[in-house]
C-alpha cells in the first residue's frame, strides 16, 4: 500500500495583478477621503507620496520576492478589512487619514512578501511614515508658535506696517491674529521633510546634500508659513472677514503648501542640474588638456641628437677618427 502525502501550503503567492488591484483600490479610497475632508495640505501632499512610492516599487518589480506566508497573508488581509470598515464612517479630522497610507502599504507588503520580505519595502514605508503624524500631535511636541510670531512680526515691520507683538499675538492697526499651535507650520514641515526623503532616495546624492536637502525643506516650510501668517495679520484689519476666512481655512489655505512644494521642487531641480553638469564635465576633456597631451606625445617621437647624450670627451674622439 502506497502512502500519499498531502502537501501543506506554507507559502502563498498572490498574482501580481491582484496585488496591483488591491493597492490601487486602497490608494483611490484614501485620496477620495482626503479630498472630501478639510485638509487640503494632506490631500495634495499624499498624491506626491503615492506617486513616488508607486514609482519606486514599479522600478524594482522584477527583483521583488513575491512569496508570503499564511499568517502574513491573513494578518495583511485583516488590516485591509479594518481599513475598509474604518473608511465607511470616518470624520473630517480623523487621524485615520494620516495613518491609512502607512497601514495600507504595510498590509499590501505583507500580502506580497510576508514579514520576511518587508525589508524590500523599507524605503516606501519610511516615506509614507512622514504622513502619519497628525497636526495636533506635531503641534503638541513641536510648538513653533512663538518663533513664527516673531518672524511674521519682523516681516510686517520690515514691510512698513505698524505691528506690535505680545507673545503669540500680532497686533496691527484695526486687527489682531493669534499664532496658534496649528498655524505654526509643523504639518507642512513634516510633509516637506517627506518630500526631501523622497528626493534623497530616488536620486543619488552625496553626504553634504543629505544634510542640506532636509534643512532647506524645513527652512522653506517655516518661511512660507511665516509669510502666510503675516498676510493673515494684514487681512485681519479689513472691515469684513471674508478674505481672512478664505486664506485661513478656505480654499486659499491650500495655496501656501503648494507654493512651498513648488519652491522645494525648484531647489531639487537646481541640485540635479548641477550634479548633471558635474558628471558631464568629468566625462569630457578640456581643450587645454588635449593640447598638453598632444605636446607630450610629440615629445616622445622627437629625435634625440647624439650631442645631447654624449660627453664632450666622446665627441672629440669621434672628431679625431673622422680626421
Amino acid at each position: 500500500m502506497k502512502a500519499i502525502s498531502i502537501p501543506t501550503s506554507k507559502h502563498l503567492k498572490i498574482p501580481s495583478f491582484w496585488l496591483l488591484a488591491i493597492a490601487a483600490g486602497l490608494i483611490a479610497i484614501h485620496q477620495t477621503l482626503t479630498w472630501r475632508g478639510e485638509s487640503n495640505s494632506l490631500a495634495g501632499t499624499s498624491i506626491l507620496f503615492w506617486i513616488a512610492t508607486s514609482s519606486m516599487v514599479w522600478d524594482k518589480r522584477h527583483s521583488l520576492n513575491l512569496e508570503s506566508g499564511v499568517f502574513s497573508s491573513f494578518f495583511g488581509a485583516s488590516i485591509i478589512v479594518l481599513i475598509l470598515l474604518k473608511s465607511s464612517f470616518h470624520s473630517a479630522h480623523d487621524i485615520f487619514l494620516n495613518v491609512s497610507p502607512l497601514l495600507s502599504a504595510f498590509a499590501v507588503a505583507l500580502l506580497a512578501s510576508g514579514f520576511k520580505g518587508l525589508k524590500q519595502y523599507w524605503q516606501e514605508l519610511t516615506i509614507l511614515a512622514f504622513l502619519t503624524p497628525p497636526p495636533s500631535l506635531l503641534a503638541h511636541f513641536i510648538n513653533l508658535s512663538l518663533p513664527t510670531a516673531k518672524f511674521s512680526g519682523f516681516l510686517l515691520w520690515y514691510s512698513g506696517w505698524e505691528v506690535f507683538r505680545d507673545g503669540i499675538l500680532l497686533y496691527v492697526p484695526n486687527g489682531v491674529v493669534e499664532v496658534a499651535a496649528g498655524c505654526s507650520g509643523t504639518e507642512n514641515m513634516s510633509h516637506l521633510l517627506g518630500l526631501a526623503v523622497i528626493f534623497l532616495m530616488m536620486f543619488p546624492s552625496n553626504r553634504f546634500q543629505k544634510i542640506l536637502v532636509p534643512l532647506v525643506a524645513i527652512a522653506l516650510a517655516f518661511f512660507v508659513n511665516g509669510v502666510r501668517v503675516a498676510i493673515l495679520a494684514v487681512l485681519s484689519s479689513f472691515p469684513t472677514e471674508e478674505a481672512f476666512n478664505y486664506w485661513h481655512g478656505g480654499d486659499g489655505s491650500g495655496i501656501f503648501p503648494m507654493i512651498t512644494v513648488i519652491l522645494f521642487g525648484l531647489f531639487c531641480w537646481v541640485l540635479l542640474q548641477q550634479q548633471q553638469a558635474k558628471i558631464e564635465g568629468q566625462g569630457e576633456t578640456s581643450p587645454e588638456t588635449v593640447t598638453g597631451i598632444h605636446q607630450d606625445v610629440r615629445s616622445l617621437y622627437t629625435p634625440i641628437s647624439p650631442s645631447s647624450k654624449m660627453s664632450s670627451k666622446a665627441q672629440r674622439m669621434i672628431g679625431n677618427l673622422k680626421k
